[in-house]
């Protein structure tokens, strides 16, 4: 418990805790990001590392001189391109072997399951609009790779939806993140963001429940 308070209190409270490595680490901090978002997007195991939040917040520090927005950018674009690209390949050679154990919490089944009704549903567009939903971001890749999607065709759609992402929440936070009412809100901001970026999952995950009944 005392674990997921503190990793709440770090999502909640990202532009402190951002504010703090950078005076701590300097420009080692673009590499911190670059990892996370690298691991967020690339590794199966690792779907709960803040996406979007820290994306907004670092393109709202980026606003008040603390970061480079655009070497943030491009930067980030790459972490998402090359955490993508590496779990479609895990995907295609590794396979569902790794989600054999229903009741794994490290692989879980249900999330393969709701990815691949997801990719079922939008086909190769998925890969872009499932940037925006925290989890599937994750697994999209890997179910991706799993159905051998032409490797071409993924990278595309892949480096477009980085493109998208990256630039919707870092430019995002740039442009609205020192806005006086989000700046003395931000916690209720991230909030807002966080639910907003799970919305589409549950519903999704609603109307697949409806119609396995």
């Amino acid at each position: 418990m005392e674990l997921l308070a503190q990793f709440a209190d770090i999502v909640l409270h990202l532009d402190r805790h951002l504010t703090v490595l950078i005076a701590s680490y300097g420009v080692w901090v673009y590499v911190i990001l670059f990892a996370i978002i690298y691991c967020e997007t690339g590794l199966v195991v690792t779907p709960f590392l803040p996406g979007d939040s820290l994306l907004f917040v670092a393109g709202a520090l980026a606003a008040t001189g603390a970061l480079y927005a655009p070497g943030l950018y491009v930067l980030l674009v790459l972490a998402a391109c090359g955490g993508d690209n590496t779990n479609y390949w895990i995907g295609r050679l590794l396979g569902p072997r790794v989600f054999r154990r229903e009741r794994s919490k490290l692989f879980n089944p249900a999330h393969l399951e709701r990815t691949h009704a997801f990719f079922e549903k939008y086909g190769t567009k998925a890969v872009i609009f499932a940037r925006f939903m925290p989890i599937l971001r994750t697994f999209t890749p890997f179910v991706a790779g799993i159905g051998r999607m032409p490797y071409p065709r993924y990278l595309g759609y892949s480096f477009l939806g980085a493109l998208c992402w990256i630039g919707f929440f870092v430019y995002g936070g740039y442009f609205f993140g020192n806005v006086p009412w989000v700046k003395e809100n931000l916690t209720l901001a991230i909030s807002i963001i966080i639910v907003l970026s799970f919305m589409p999952g549950v519903v999704e995950y609603i109307r697949h429940r409806k119609d396995a009944r």
